[in-house]
């Protein structure tokens, strides 16, 4: 069973207008900074200057921004690259008919609640999207767990990696949790702070300066002795510490998406992946409304119950005063049912 549940936005990532500069972050304290390289952002111009006729379905909020990259963190993004179906390919593959299956809106947005309701999850495979998008190779691993899409990552045995790492802002530097075991708890302030972002600064330099000399290669490309080889690119990037910044292409359908995002937007996930989440489900709003409008109600906004603790909202409903001792219910999933129903901060 799932009921409703509040849900905070932690999604603090500044979203580009669609008429800004590929590859520009809005302004922070008067400067500008690059998300793509100029290579990239000369692939991004002719990409959104070509117009090619088509007998596909395409979905105008979402062609608004195809291409462009969504900021996240303080160098990554998320952009969508390309993308196969729209809600009605959902409702279409549902009936097994050709079209559009209905004509209204209003049964369509019925017919799509219903399977998400009821966890008929196949018509959602029927919509594919593609992605591109940089970000920091801890949050890469993390992200990869999720073993059901197509990826294709850059190669440092190949290319060598750009001198971007991961710096956290203050405000998102905290102290490890004293009830969860991977999560955080109070922020680091002042000195301790300061002193934390020191590290990561010196480290992250350090070490690229060592992986250039090891490589004897500068990030532009440029030899520093050409008296001497440098050590192969597959060997050299063993040094390079978890917050340098890392590419991939990820192309996943639509399901496992939503299902990635109710894990990855939840205000349980790390912040970081979260960030990253948080900016696809803006692009999953504009491609599919529909499907979005349910998954936010059943999914984000909802939370599922366990036979033994929906017996206890039936025996409160009842009016029955139930405490956790006699509910059968661990101290945990007791704290977690009173949260969800609001009897408990």
């Amino acid at each position: 069973m799932r009921m409703s549940a509040s849900r905070k936005s932690n999604d603090d990532t500044p979203r580009p207008d669609s008429g800004a500069e590929p590859g520009a972050q809005p302004p922070a304290g008067g400067r500008q900074r690059r998300l793509l390289s100029e290579a990239q952002e000369a692939e991004v111009r002719e990409q959104r200057e070509t117009r090619t006729a088509t007998r596909r379905v395409t979905v105008p909020a979402l062609e608004e921004i195809l291409y462009e990259p969504l900021p996240v963190l303080d160098h990554g993004f998320v952009r969508v690259v390309d993308y196969m179906g729209d809600d009605a390919a959902i409702v279409q593959a549902a009936r097994v008919s050709y079209g559009t299956g209905t004509k209204q809106t209003r049964g369509d947005a019925g017919l799509i609640d219903y399977l998400l309701r009821h966890r008929h999850t196949t018509p959602f495979e029927m919509c594919e999207i593609k992605f591109h998008v940089k970000l920091p190779i801890f949050v890469a691993r993390q992200w990869i767990r999720h073993r059901t899409a197509n990826v294709n990552e850059y190669s440092a045995r190949y290319s060598v990696l750009d001198k971007e790492f991961y710096i956290p802002a203050p405000e998102h530097l905290a102290a490890q949790s004293q009830a969860n075991r991977q999560g955080r708890g109070e922020v680091l302030e002042g000195a301790q702070a300061a002193r934390v972002l020191e590290i990561l600064r010196e480290d992250s330099a350090h070490t690229y300066a060592h992986y250039e000399e090891m490589l004897n290669q500068r990030e532009d490309g440029s030899i520093i002795d050409e008296d001497r080889p440098g050590l192969a690119r597959e060997l050299a990037r063993m040094n390079l510490p978890l917050n340098i910044y890392t590419q991939w292409y990820w192309k996943c359908d639509l399901h496992n998406l939503l299902h990635f995002l109710s894990l990855r937007a939840d205000p349980h996930a790390q912040y970081e992946i979260r960030a990253y989440a948080d900016a696809m489900l803006e692009t999953v709003k504009r491609w599919v409304p529909i499907t979005y409008e349910s998954f936010a109600k059943h999914a984000m906004e909802g939370v599922r119950l366990s036979g033994p603790a929906l017996e206890i909202v039936r025996r409160l409903l009842a009016g029955e005063a139930v405490a956790q001792d006699d509910s059968g219910l661990s101290k945990r999933e007791w704290t977690e049912l009173m949260v969800a129903l609001g009897r408990e901060s």
